[in-house]
């Protein structure tokens, strides 16, 4: 299974649509366009989106783990990606992601913008799909997996949209959030479902689970000591980003964001792997300790909690700072 198997490319314009579009649904995905909306486009649409990819990877990567459905069999599908080989295959949480994010981008900013609805809806149906045929064309999922993976989301989406604003409110406002926004999170990466051998859903779990704690303690944090300087009508910029002026601002805002988000998790890396190592007298390297359950469930959610907090709390700060507010 952890053989990387020998293949030919015949149609390069397939193979790179589609390994680019597999990376949509991955980290590098996350890390740079989730934060991208906080910066420059809404506050409001990013604090849905992150809401809602959170829940929603939560209950996938669960799901694959109750349901313990195989991936497909290598050959006679040829496995493009060997990663992910170890999990198993339903649902497809590239696809409940990708699923997840293009279409509440697509409601919350429906809310807040004119545009064609047409047009979004459009562009949400394109990245979903193209996202999801990926899966296909790297051999990492059946057509059922896909499917079930979209429509899990969507029914999801259709859940949990009537709560939308309360759910908004009472992350910004209620006392109890930063506590809630820590303890819950926890103690769902602490008491997931157990497999008789290892596997990386856990740890992606963590990972995704700690950065949206995070950044909903800073969602909470900037909206009782910050909301002035970080408003909607301060911080968006809109749709029409026409002035040569606002592109530069944007991409400056993005890459400085970038930088310090990295810089962050670089840093908390190495700092709670050291601790923990000490604890745990393990050495860094040592890939076996950092699959322990004491080991990786808080080095994860301390790595990317951290993670969350710089990319809502401290980036705004910097901006602000470098005078790109």
């Amino acid at each position: 299974q952890g053989c990387a198997q020998k293949y030919i490319v015949k149609n390069y314009f397939y193979y790179y649509l589609f390994k680019f579009s597999a990376a949509l649904g991955e980290e590098v995905f996350y890390i740079t366009f989730l934060p991208f909306t906080y910066w420059n486009i809404d506050h409001s649409v990013s604090r849905r989106m992150i809401i809602i990819w959170s829940i929603v990877m939560y209950i996938g990567q669960v799901s694959k783990d109750i349901l313990k459905w195989p991936r497909p069999l290598s050959p006679p599908v040829v496995k493009l990606e060997m990663r992910t080989d170890a999990e198993y295959g339903m649902p497809s949480t590239h696809a409940m992601a990708a699923t997840a994010i293009s279409f509440s981008f697509l409601i919350a900013t429906t809310n807040q913008y004119k545009y064609p609805f047409e047009l979004g809806l459009v562009a949400a149906f394109v990245f979903s799909t193209l996202v999801c045929l990926s899966r296909l064309y790297t051999g990492m999922h059946t057509v059922l997996d896909v499917i079930g993976g979209a429509l899990i989301s969507a029914v999801l989406l259709v859940l949990l949209y009537p709560a939308w604003d309360t759910i908004d409110h009472l992350l910004l406002t209620s006392p109890f959030c930063p506590l809630l926004s820590i303890v819950v999170p926890l103690v769902l990466c602490y008491n997931y479902p157990k497999l008789d051998y290892y596997s990386p859903t856990r740890g992606d779990t963590t990972t995704i689970l700690g950065a949206g704690a995070g950044a909903t303690v800073g969602f909470w944090l900037n909206n009782q000591y910050a909301e002035p300087a970080y408003s909607s009508e301060n911080l968006q910029l809109g749709f029409p980003l026409i002035t040569s002026k606002m592109l530069v601002v944007v991409l400056a805002r993005f890459f400085v964001g970038i930088f310090i988000v990295l810089l962050t998790r670089r840093l908390m890396k190495s700092v709670v792997l050291g601790m923990l190592g000490y604890r745990y007298k393990f050495p860094i390297g040592d890939l076996e300790a950092r699959r322990r359950l004491e080991v990786e469930v808080p080095y994860k959610f301390i790595t990317y909690s951290s993670v969350g907090f710089s990319a809502t709390v401290l980036v705004p700060l910097l901006h602000g700072l470098l005078g790109l507010m």
